[in-house]
Formats: structure tokens, C-alpha cells, sequence
């Protein structure tokens, strides 16, 4: 009989699910892209249902139900920090105790009144920075490795470093809270204007904008960093730990004011908080990969934690870092905690050995619901839909790649959908990266988002190292590096221009997908991972001489990337994108005689700001 395993994260921030069988993986997928509420933090009930259904099981064939953290641990840490700071901190306390006593400090009942009935073994409580390393590295390509894992806070360890050596894995060293690079990101997150636990990309986003003049004020008052990569937080200025906010009124008199009001004009200075904190983070990161390497003693390096999601530090950790190859975690948030869990009772507790594969054992992250073809035919044409449906993998690529060469914007929806926070050519929205006007286009009409946000390049893995610089021997299918675009494929800019001014000017030969700082967040595509993008992509650049396309999540600003046919045609709808390509169908705006209707304004309104 084999033998299944249930990962499951919850009650906190991206809930998620995640089974094995038998050690392999059968589906991992979060919450948020069934309930349509970004980082829905409630008992995954929908991603738990869709993993049991894609093994044909239900929850009474289910072995082992691991849970993502150690609850009563993290109650210890809450508790013990209220009444460090106590009496402050009593409204903070009386919200969040309230639910700890009715909920989460009784989790195995929790979760089996959520699930309706228990395991047929037992349920297993690893620890979140555990959960953490499992998930980066158990899927990894490497028999062993150091592993890095940063985030916020789990239960009291905010950095953790570990090494993986077949199927084990043993964490060495941590950092403790409240002393936290990611509580420290998420805090100029706060004090920027955008929302702490989402935002965190989009303050990385506006620091090419900035110059980093407040580094070495964070350096001098905020951060006590040692050459080891560890640190430690001067507590004065910050409101996390005791209050409702994350900075106190010291550190708005460090910067001069309080802080900016979300959806507010942004200022200069807020760019140069954004340069400034970036560049202290990767240093801290490269510090601390530094140091992993020195105890370990390994070539690999594993990486996972919300602040792994930072993929400019991880760019300047595979470009200056002292590891050969590095392997991210494509969920590398809480959602890949659910995944982590399960490995970790597979390999650790059970002791089942590990298969490790040439690339890795994650599918390329593709882990979500799919949907049939006959099923989507159906649909479309219970919605009038006027569509052209592609009889062959080749005529779909000519037909879209001709598309995207007359810079239509297309929502792409192919096969499963990605388990983390990318759009990874599944459920992407793809343009022409030499179009100049592509990136205002699709932020402004598209996206409905700050027009400084970036794009993201998509790059046939064979050409990548001639368009960025990236060895031909790396690569980043899960979008979780960010490189510079090569110094001839660059055009010269104006000097001397600062903040937005700066997206007036064409950088390179793939202005839209180039940053202000000539930098890309780069995803290569191979036809092993994805091979009907590739194809695509393979004959673009037979048309055009051009292997690279942007790629951005499917989804407006404020929504989860979309998981159904249904979902994705709403966002058609809702949005001005000029093509829709659901498998091997075609539907392009200006062929329908009578679109179904969605009310624009009610659809975008339905998503929080974000």
C-alpha cells in the first residue's frame, strides 16, 4: 500500500496544501487561487480537497498529516515578548490572544475538525524554519548542500542555517527574534506605504529608482551586523514586537517624517529608503550565505524563507557568493511550508531514502489544477465565445508568436498552474520585451498597478547568457534571480535624470523588461520544464531574431493569480488585453460580436488594493 503524506500551512499567511505519495509529489497548490483572496491565511479546505482528488484518495487513505510550525511553541514566543514589553503592547495582546486560546493552541483538533476526522498514523508538528530547509532542500538537484533559510519569524528563529546531506537535514545555527531581516524589510515596507507580508516586492521594485543615502544611517542606529552575517535590531525603533504597527516614533524622527500614506505620491526620499534598505539586505544575505559555507564546507547552497524571495539579493548571491550552484525554492514563503512539512516526515522521520534528479524533483513548479480541453470548448461556447481553435503544438506556437509580434497582449493559460508566487508560463500574461511602450501599457491598462513596477523577462534557456549575464551553466526557471542585461545589448541613456524620470528612457534592446538599473528578473524556459512555452518562444525568435518575451502573472493588482478557464476569462474581461489563449484556443477581443459581460469596475473593485 503506499503511503501518503499531507503538508499542510495555515493561520498565518498563504494557507497551502501539499501530498506525496510515497515520497513523490502529487500536488501542492494555495488556497488563495480557489477563495480568490490574496494570502487567504484560513485552513486550506479547497487546496486540501484538490490534492486528495488528484491521488483518488480521501482523507481516510492519508498516513501522516504534517503541519507547517510547532503552535504551543510560537504561543511560548508571543506570550514571553508581551510580557517583556508589557504594559505597552495590551491592545496588540488582547486581539491576537483571543484567537490563540480558541484555535491555534489546540491545532490537532483544529485540523481534525477541518479535515473531519484524523490520520490513519498520526499528525507531526515540525518546526517552521524545518519546514523551511525541508522545502529547499529535498526538491533540490544537489545530494548535499548548505541550506539558508530567512524569513520574518517562525516560532522564535528568523535565520536558520542547515545542511542537507541525502535525505537529512540538520540545522546548525539560528537567529532569534526579534531580531529579524525580514521584520527589518517588512518595517521600510510599512514605512513606504505598502502592506507588510505582499508589498515586501514592490519596495524592492522601487529601489533602482533611489540611491542608497540612508544605508549608513540603518547601519548606524537600526543594525548591529557582524562579519558572520549575524545581527541584531535595536528594538527603540521599532513597534513590532508590542504594538499593531512596525516603527515607532524614533524611527520616523531617524527619517524625518511619519511614515507615507499608502496610494500617496511617492517622494524621492522613498526610492532612497528603498535603495537604502535593499543594498543593508544583501549584504546581510551574502554575509550569512558566506558564513553557511564556511561551516558546511559545501559547493551547493539551498535557499527558501520569505526574504528568499528577494531575487536581486539572490542574484548578487550567485554572482559574489562563494557557491557553485544555488537552488531556490519556487514557494520559498509560508505556502512552501506545507510541501517542506511533508518531506520532512517523509525523509526525516520515516527515513525513505531520496531520489535526486538532474534538474530538480519540483516539475517545474507546475503542481496546480489543469483543465481539458473538451471541457473549455464546452465552456466557451455555453459563453458565445468566438474562438479559433489550434489543431496542432505548432500551429498554436506560429499563431501566438505571430500575435505577440503585433504587440497584442496575451493572457496565456496552459496546463497546471504554478504552486508559489509566480507566474512561471502556466498562468502568465506575455508581450514583445522589444515593444517600448509594452511596459506602460501593460502596468496602466493591463495590471491596473504603480507604473514604476517592473517586468519580468522570459528567455529560451539557450540564449540567456547572450542576452544577460548568466553563466550558460546557471539557470532560473522559477524567475528567482535577478541579472544584469549585457553591456551590448544596452543603449545609452541620459544622465543626470532621478526617480520615475527614469522610465522615460529606452535601455536596451528589451526595454520592457529592462529595470532603471539595467537589471531583469530573469525566468529561462527549456522545453523539459515547459515545452509548449518553449515552443512558442522558439518560433518568435524564428520570426524575429528575438528570444526573449515579458512574462507577468495573470491576474489584476490585488487578485491571485487566476487558477480556472472561468477565472481567466473574467480577466479578459475585466482588463484590455487583446488575446486569451486557453490550452489550444484562440480568442482574440476584436473577433467577438457580443463579449459576455463583466462589469469592469465591480470586478476590479473586488480586489483589495494591494
Amino acid at each position: 500500500m503506499p503511503t501518503y503524506v499531507l503538508g499542510i500551512s495555515a493561520y498565518y499567511h498563504d494557507s497551502a496544501a501539499a501530498l506525496l505519495c510515497d515520497g513523490e509529489i502529487v500536488a501542492a497548490v494555495q488556497e488563495e487561487r480557489f477563495t480568490r483572496r490574496k494570502h487567504d491565511a484560513d485552513f486550506p479546505a479547497n487546496a486540501v480537497r484538490y490534492c486528495l482528488d488528484m491521488a483518488g484518495i480521501e482523507v481516510h487513505d492519508v498516513d501522516f498529516v504534517a503541519f507547517y510550525d510547532k503552535p504551543m511553541l510560537k504561543f511560548h514566543r508571543l506570550i514571553e515578548t508581551y510580557l517583556a514589553f508589557a504594559p505597552v503592547g495590551l491592545q496588540s495582546f488582547s486581539k491576537a490572544v483571543p484567537m490563540w486560546l480558541g484555535q491555534k493552541l489546540h491545532m490537532r483538533r483544529q485540523l481534525t475538525k477541518s479535515l473531519g476526522r484524523k490520520p490513519k498514523n498520526r499528525y507531526v508538528f515540525p518546526e517552521h524554519h524545518e519546514s523551511h530547509a525541508a522545502s529547499a532542500f529535498f526538491p533540490s538537484p544537489f545530494e548535499e548542500a548548505a541550506i539558508v533559510t530567512m524569513d520574518g519569524v517562525g516560532e522564535w528563529a528568523t535565520t536558520s542555517i542547515g545542511v542537507g546531506e541525502g535525505n537529512k537535514i540538520r540545522l546548525l545555527e539560528e537567529i532569534r527574534f526579534p531580531h529579524s531581516l525580514g521584520l527589518l524589510y517588512s518595517a521600510f515596507t510599512y514605512y513606504c506605504g505598502f502592506k507588510v507580508n505582499s508589498g515586501e516586492y514592490k519596495l524592492m521594485g522601487l529601489a533602482p529608482y533611489g540611491e542608497p543615502t540612508y544605508e549608513q544611517l540603518i547601519r548606524d542606529h537600526l543594525i548591529d551586523l557582524k562579519e558572520d552575517g549575524s545581527y541584531r535590531l535595536d528594538q527603540s525603533y521599532f513597534n513590532y514586537c508590542q504594538g499593531l504597527t512596525m516603527t515607532s516614533a524614533k524611527f520616523h524622527r531617524l527619517f524625518g517624517s511619519d511614515p507615507r500614506r499608502p496610494e500617496s505620491q511617492l517622494e524621492q526620499r522613498h526610492m532612497d529608503l528603498a535603495a537604502s534598505v535593499q543594498k543593508v539586505t544583501e549584504d546581510v544575505m551574502l554575509r550569512t550565505v558566506r558564513h553557511a559555507h564556511e561551516i558546511t564546507g559545501k559547493k551547493n547552497l539551498c535557499l527558501a524563507g520569505g526574504v528568499a524571495l528577494n531575487c536581486v539579493g539572490n542574484g548578487v548571491i550567485l554572482r559574489e557568493g562563494p557557491f557553485e550552484k544555488i537552488w531556490i525554492q519556487p514557494a520559498a514563503g509560508d505556502a512552501g511550508g506545507a510541501l517542506g512539512c511533508a518531506q520532512m516526515v517523509w525523509h526525516n522521520l520515516l527515513n525513505k531514502p531520496r531520489s535526486v534528479k538532474s534538474t530538480d524533483s519540483q516539475r517545474g513548479s507546475l503542481l496546480g489544477p489543469k483543465y481539458d480541453s473538451g471541457d473549455i470548448r464546452a465552456f466557451l461556447k455555453g459563453e458565445d465565445v468566438v474562438f479559433e481553435e489550434c489543431g496542432s503544438e505548432e500551429e498554436l506556437a506560429d499563431r501566438v508568436a505571430e500575435l505577440i509580434e503585433e504587440e497584442n497582449v496575451i493572457g496565456w493559460f496552459q496546463g497546471p498552474m504554478e504552486f508559489g508566487p509566480r507566474a512561471l508560463g502556466s498562468r502568465s500574461i506575455i508581450g514583445d520585451a522589444r515593444s517600448p511602450k509594452m511596459q506602460s501599457v501593460m502596468n496602466l491598462k493591463i495590471k491596473f498597478r504603480e507604473s514604476f513596477r517592473p517586468f519580468a523577462p522570459i528567455v529560451l534557456r539557450e540564449d540567456a547568457s547572450e542576452y544577460f549575464e548568466i553563466e550558460p551553466s546557471h539557470d532560473s526557471p522559477y524567475m528567482l534571480i535577478v541579472a544584469p542585461v549585457r553591456g551590448e545589448k544596452r543603449k545609452q541613456v541620459e544622465p543626470g535624470l532621478k526617480g520615475l524620470d527614469k522610465l522615460k528612457q529606452l535601455r536596451s534592446v528589451i526595454p520592457a523588461v529592462t529595470h532603471v538599473d539595467y537589471s531583469a528578473r530573469l525566468q529561462t524556459v527549456d522545453r523539459e520544464r515547459n515545452p509548449r512555452l518553449a515552443a512558442m518562444m522558439q518560433r518568435f525568435k524564428q520570426r524575429t531574431g528575438c528570444p526573449v518575451l515579458i512574462n507577468t502573472s495573470f491576474n489584476v493588482r490585488g487578485e491571485p493569480i487566476v487558477c480556472t478557464p472561468q477565472d481567466a476569462l473574467r480577466c479578459f474581461l475585466g482588463t484590455e488585453m487583446d488575446v486569451l489563449v486557453l490550452e489550444n484556443f484562440v480568442i482574440r477581443r476584436v473577433a467577438q460580436q457580443k463579449l459576455p459581460e463583466v462589469d469592469r469596475e465591480k470586478y476590479l473593485s473586488a480586489f483589495a488594493l494591494d
